[in-house]
């Protein structure tokens, strides 16, 4: 058994102190994630800074119509709050549509930005993986990939999808990252957040060393807007993505006045699709229409030995969700 340093902090300013710039320190919110890879060994803290005494668990209004989320708010929480229901239905969609009751009971918010691929190449700690130690290879690649990896934003080091369904919603409402850390507090745009694999896989996210996730704040609704998550998966009961898609739109009678989509199983990133956005703006809705928009969002699609059949199930992840939000 590996030992470490445990600390608890009350507040982000104590929690960044006790965390210092050094990378092999980790922050404990719900755990869902840090303390099952601590166990597999695939996370080797030499500190656990526990944050759960830090007031972080409100959801508030801000005057400019945006919503502000504690990172310590629960994916339960979030998930049914009056506001996040009425005003950002994909939202609530997609967070129940993770995992099971319980563990969406522990999970934050701010872990689920911060939650790690579940690659079983990363996750058995003896396989290639340039996530897990870099230069050593990629053994998802040449194996087996037919369920947790990307078609989209892979690169020759790592081809392993993203996780998160919240991420997906927010990705297509759009959001900014609050943190804090030694240098002080910013603002990460939320599309920016997530990095892409490229030659550095083992780098995930924007993060400095030592930075505290504190809020995370979605754009404001869009006006006269429907929206919904559409999760595609082996079986419904806590299962992973193997494509799904969130979308927003706002209709003029039968034309579609704006859209915003988001996918998530497919790529190595909460992945937004601008191009389907662009290719629905002023368009009157139609099953054809629907079914070419969503070609475009896999025109770089590379597909591997087993998960080629993700470039037509992520379509039809779009243009179902798009069927049944325009005929609404």
């Amino acid at each position: 058994m590996r030992h470490f340093e445990y600390a608890r902090a009350d507040s982000a300013q104590q929690a960044v102190a006790a965390h210092g710039s050094d990378r092999a320190v980790s922050f404990l919110a719900g755990g869902t994630t840090l303390l099952d890879l601590v166990k597999l060994d695939v996370m080797q803290p030499d500190k656990i800074v526990d944050i759960n005494g830090v007031a972080l668990d409100e959801i508030e209004r801000l005057d400019d119509g945006r919503l502000r989320i504690g990172a310590m708010v629960t994916n339960t929480a979030l998930a049914r709050d009056a506001r996040v229901v009425e005003n950002y239905a994909v939202l609530s969609q997609a967070l129940l549509a993770g995992a099971s009751t319980q563990l969406r009971n522990k999970a934050t918010t701010g872990g689920n930005i911060m939650q790690r691929v579940r690659c079983p190449y990363f996750r058995d700690g003896v396989s290639a993986c340039n996530k897990r130690e870099p230069g050593s290879g990629c053994a998802a690649i040449g194996g087996v990939n037919r369920t947790v990896h990307a078609v989209l934003g892979t690169s020759d080091a790592c081809i392993a999808t993203h996780p998160s369904d919240m991420c997906v919603a927010m990705a297509a409402i759009g959001a900014t990252v609050e943190v804090q850390g030694p240098e002080g507090t910013r603002e990460i745009d939320f599309a920016d957040f997530h990095l892409l694999p490229g030659d550095t896989p083992e780098r995930e996210h924007a993060l400095e060393p030592g930075e505290l996730i504190t809020h995370v704040i979605l754009d404001a609704p869009l006006e006269g807007s429907r929206s919904g998550y559409l999760k595609l998966r082996d079986r419904q009961s806590y299962q992973f993505a193997l494509a799904s898609s969130a979308v927003i739109v706002r209709m003029d009678g039968n034309t579609i006045r704006e859209a915003r989509v988001a996918m998530g199983g497919v790529g190595t990133k909460p992945w937004r699709a601008p191009e389907v956005e662009a290719a629905l703006k002023g368009k009157t809705a139609s099953e054809q229409l629907f079914a070419d928009a969503a070609k475009l969002a896999f025109e770089n699609a590379i597909a591997y030995a087993h998960n080629g059949y993700k470039i037509p199930l992520g379509q039809q992840a779009i243009v179902r969700n798009l069927s049944d939000l325009t005929a609404a």
